[in-house]
C-alpha cells in the first residue's frame, strides 16, 4: 500500500511501536481489576461473584462500544483519535483510584474502558491501512502483542501491587502509564491518517456473509471460555491452592510469558502457515488444558497444565485480527470492531457464567463451562476455514 511505502521503514516501524505500547496499556488496564480482586474484594467489602458483576459491566461496555464508536469515530484523525483515547483511558483510571465504594467504581470503570472499545480496534484497522498486503498480518498481530506484554509483566505486577500496596495503587499506575502511551501515540502516528469510512453498506456486507459472522462468533466463544476462568484467576489461586501474594503473581506471570512466547512464534508464521490454521491449532490447544484441568492437585501441576492454553491464548486473540484483516482489507474497520466488540461480550459472557457457578457450585467446576465454549468456537472456526477454501477455490 502506498501508506506504507510513503513512510521510511524507521517511521513504520515506531508506529508499529507505539501502538504495541498503547495496546500494552490498554491490557493492563482491562486486567487490572482481576489482577487485584483480592484487595479490590475486601476494601470494598464486596463478594468475589459481585466484583465478576464489575468485570461483566466493563466488558459489555467495551462489546458494544467498539461498533458504536467505530462508526462516530470514522472520520477523525488516526493520531489524534488514539492519542485522545488514551488520555480518556488516564483520566478515568485515576478516577478510579479514588472510588469511595463500588457504587461510585463500577459507572467510572465503565466510562473508562470505552477508551479500550476505541483503542484496540483501532490500531489494528490503523497498522493494516498503512501495511502492504504481505506484512498485514505479521503488523496487525505485532501490535497486538502488547496484550500479552500486559500478560507477561502487567497482570503479575498488578497482582502483586494489589496484595502489596492496594488496588487503588495498581489503577493510579495505569493512568500513568496511558498518559505516557498517549505521548507517544502522538509523536510517532502520521498525522492526517484516515482509513476509509465505515458506512452503512460496510456493515450490512459484514452481517450477510455466514463466513464473517462465524468468525465474530469464534472470537466471541473463545473468548467466554477464556474468561470464565481467568476473571477469577487470582481467588482460584489462593483459595484452592492457597497461594501467597508472590506465588499468585508468579502464577500470572508464568502464563503471561509462555503467552508472549506464543504470540512471537505466531508473529513469525502467520503470514506464511495462514491466519485460519493457526487459530484453529490455537484453539484445540486450550480446549486440551481445559481437558487436562482436573489432574492439577497442586500450584505446580497447575502451571504444568496451563501450559497449551497460555501458548495459545492471547495468539488466538492476534490470529483472528490477522485473519478477518487479510480476508477483506477494505472491511477491516468494521471487522475489527466487532472482533473487538466479541472478545469483550465474551469477558462478559465468561465473568458472568462464572459468577453463577461460583453461586451455586465452587471452583472446581469453572473449567467446565469453559471448556464447553471453547468447544462450540473450535467447530466455528473449522468450518469456517473450509468455508474459505470453498470460497477461495471459486475465485
Amino acid at each position: 500500500m502506498e501508506a506504507e511505502r510513503s513512510l521510511s521503514r524507521e517511521g513504520m516501524r515506531a508506529t508499529s511501536w507505539s501502538l504495541l505500547v498503547g495496546n500494552f496499556m490498554i491490557g493492563c488496564g482491562v486486567m487490572v481489576v482481576g489482577g487485584t480482586l483480592n484487595d479490590l474484594t475486601a476494601s470494598l467489602s464486596i463478594s468475589v461473584a459481585k466484583a465478576g458483576e464489575l468485570l461483566a459491566i466493563a466488558a459489555v461496555m467495551m462489546g458494544v462500544g467498539a461498533p458504536v464508536l467505530a462508526t462516530l469515530v470514522a472520520r477523525m484523525d488516526r493520531r489524534r483519535l488514539l492519542s485522545w483515547a488514551m488520555v480518556w483511558y488516564a483520566i478515568g483510571h485515576a478516577l478510579s483510584a479514588a472510588a469511595p465504594d463500588y457504587d461510585w467504581l463500577w459507572p467510572v470503570r465503565a466510562l473508562t474502558v470505552l477508551s479500550a472499545a476505541v483503542f484496540t480496534p483501532q490500531a489494528a484497522a490503523t497498522i493494516g491501512f498503512m501495511s502492504t498486503p504481505a506484512h498485514r498480518g505479521r503488523h496487525i498481530t505485532f501490535v497486538f502483542m502488547g496484550w500479552s506484554i500486559a500478560s507477561v509483566a502487567g497482570m503479575p505486577l498488578a497482582a502483586w501491587v494489589g496484595e502489596r500496596m492496594g488496588w487503588r495503587v495498581a489503577m493510579l499506575l495505569v493512568a500513568a502509564g496511558s498518559l505516557a502511551a498517549a505521548w507517544l501515540v502522538w509523536r510517532t502516528v502520521p498525522h492526517g491518517l484516515k482509513p476509509p469510512a465505515l458506512s452503512m453498506r460496510s456493515w450490512g456486507k459484514v452481517a450477510r456473509s455466514p463466513l464473517l459472522v462465524a468468525l465474530i462468533a469464534v472470537t466471541a466463544c473463545q473468548s467466554a471460555g477464556q474468561f470464565t476462568l481467568l476473571a477469577y484467576a487470582a481467588p482460584y489461586y489462593r483459595n484452592v491452592f492457597d497461594a501467597s501474594p508472590e506465588q499468585i503473581s508468579l502464577m500470572f506471570a508464568w502464563f503471561g510469558g509462555l503467552a508472549l512466547a506464543g504470540n512471537l512464534v505466531l508473529n513469525r508464521v502467520v503470514d506464511g502457515l495462514g491466519a485460519a490454521q493457526a487459530v484453529t491449532f490455537t484453539l484445540a490447544m486450550m480446549a486440551v488444558s481445559l481437558v487436562m484441568w482436573p489432574l492439577a492437585t497442586t500450584l505446580v501441576g497447575l502451571a504444568v497444565v496451563l501450559v497449551p492454553w497460555a501458548l495459545s491464548g492471547f495468539a488466538t486473540n492476534s490470529g483472528q485480527q490477522a485473519r478477518l484483516g487479510g480476508l477483506s482489507p477494505r472491511l477491516a474497520p468494521a471487522l475489527m470492531a466487532l472482533n473487538t466488540s466479541a472478545i469483550y461480550l465474551g469477558h462478559a459472557v465468561g465473568a458472568s457464567g462464572g459468577s453463577w457457578i461460583l453461586t451455586h457450585h465452587d471452583y472446581s467446576e469453572l473449567h467446565w463451562l469453559g471448556l464447553g465454549w471453547m468447544v462450540v468456537a473450535l467447530a466455528l472456526s473449522a468450518w469456517a476455514m473450509r468455508a474459505q477454501s470453498r470460497l477461495s477455490a471459486r475465485r
